[in-house]
């Protein structure tokens, strides 16, 4: 039996420490976004730093809740994220699939994937292709040009390569043709990485407003981030309040506060749902890897 010394302890504490203070760290700003959205004008106007509301009010909430402009932002963001997402699982996994698998010309196409991993064409290259193509104004513009992460398609190829070879041998001695292959034994074994890899294409398009700031002309088709962008950032919350002209609205701080925690909310809704298949993903990739 291992017995645990004096300098074990005293580790252990230092480390529950550091713990607790990066916690409180991530915690503190999360709080304080939540204090400020139900603040009333009086508590925001009397206090500097607020961590905890003494009226509470959901004025902001409201607000913004009732802007058309807000609510349409949310639905192009999530039309994205499911399409986006949905289609990169798609292309990433019958590539990885196909990459892992020996035929004629594998190599030449897996140096070409890791060159696009190494080097990047850069934003003028891409927003050429982007206006050639005809994708300008439109949501595939924020779509295709990131249709298949390297990283996660040679991740993903690499977990492909760890599953027992004597699957598919069976499976094609019983007449499964390659694609049967794919869909009936490849993905159901698969579902803990294209759980984990699809939490990571769904949070990059909610959190992207890079490629649709730079793509998206029309207010009406930007994504949450991108009308995030414009009121906390450039600090233009007439772009919200244009529709309210008549209702007094509450203090612009609370809104933008308001508009961050329903922006980030649904990404916190959906993650315990994935977290057991995101945890198992990660195991995997640790281990077989």
């Amino acid at each position: 039996m291992h017995h645990r010394t004096l300098a074990d302890r005293l580790l252990d504490i230092v480390n529950a420490l550091l713990l607790l203070l990066t916690a409180c760290c991530m915690f503190v700003p999360f709080l304080y976004v939540f204090s400020v959205s139900f603040s009333s004008m009086k508590d925001f106007l009397e206090s500097d730093f607020i961590l905890w509301p003494k009226e509470w009010t959901a004025g902001a909430y409201r607000y913004i809740l009732a802007n058309d402009r807000f609510l349409r932002s949310i639905g192009v963001t999530v039309l994205i994220t499911v399409v986006g997402t949905a289609l990169n699982l798609l292309f990433t996994a019958t590539m990885a699939y196909g990459l892992s698998r020996p035929f004629a010309g594998r190599k030449p196409i897996l140096l070409l994937v890791l060159f696009t991993f190494l080097f990047g064409a850069g934003i003028i290259p891409t927003y050429l292709v982007v206006k050639a193509t005809g994708l300008l104004d439109s949501i595939w513009s924020v779509i295709l040009p990131v249709l298949i992460s390297p990283w996660n398609l040679i991740v993903i190829r690499q977990f492909f390569l760890s599953l027992p070879e004597e699957l598919n041998e069976a499976a094609t001695v019983d007449g499964a043709n390659p694609f049967t292959v794919f869909l009936r034994i490849v993905l159901p074994l698969s579902k803990p990485a294209l759980a984990t890899f699809g939490l990571f294409y769904a949070v990059a398009h909610w959190n992207n407003y890079f490629t649709g700031l730079l793509y998206l002309n029309d207010p009406a088709k930007w994504p949450i981030q991108v009308l995030l962008r414009q009121i906390v950032v450039v600090n233009d919350s007439t772009s919200l309040m244009a529709e309210q002209t008549l209702v007094q609205p509450p203090p612009a701080e609370t809104i933008q506060m308001a508009a961050i925690l329903l922006a980030t909310l649904p990404i916190l809704v959906v993650y315990p749902f994935l977290q057991k298949h995101f945890a198992k993903g990660v195991m995997l990739g640790s281990v077989k890897g």
